[in-house]
């Protein structure tokens, strides 16, 4: 990884963190906006790139809300990692509304569904409509400014997937 690709991704990382003080009103209070940051990496930086900022981006909310749901926190930045990773793969290949679909809904559907075994089925049917709201808005935002900034970014700045 080059100077450069570092550079951007802790911007990245940095705007995630920003986002993530930006909370959703929510049972849980992680349910941030520190997604859009990485969704917007996935695609200028790599798929990688865009599941690390969303990794750390959703550690930091959490820490940030106190860590609510305690060590299963990790499990949840996991699948921030892996749902931004699938964004990042689908939209670079063309799939835009695919990527935007899939990320909402396993984000704020599929994502919280192993914690039903953890915490029961009222945590779960009371965190998906903040969770899904939240996703929604990071989702549309990156879907909309991503066009926008790609290719100045890639103009400037080349391809820096690799």
């Amino acid at each position: 990884m080059n100077a450069r690709k570092v550079s951007w991704l802790a911007l990245f990382v940095a705007l995630s963190v920003i986002g993530s003080i930006i909370k959703v009103p929510s049972p849980i209070s992680s349910v941030a906006l520190d997604s859009f940051p990485a969704l917007m990496a996935a695609v200028l930086l790599g798929p990688a790139a865009g599941a690390l900022t969303g990794a750390f981006g959703h550690l930091v909310s959490a820490l940030i809300g106190g860590f609510p749901m305690g060590p299963l926190h990790i499990i949840i930045a996991i699948e921030m990692a892996a749902i931004i990773w699938l964004f990042g793969v689908l939209y670079m290949a063309g799939h835009k509304w695919s990527a935007l679909l899939s990320f909402v809904l396993l984000n704020g559907i599929v994502s919280p569904a192993p914690f039903i075994l953890f915490m029961g089925m009222p945590f779960y049917i009371s965190a998906v409509p903040a969770i899904t709201i939240a996703a929604a808005f990071n989702g549309i935002a990156a879907y909309i400014l991503i066009p926008r900034i790609a290719p100045a970014f890639a103009k400037r700045y080349g391809d820096l997937h690799a």
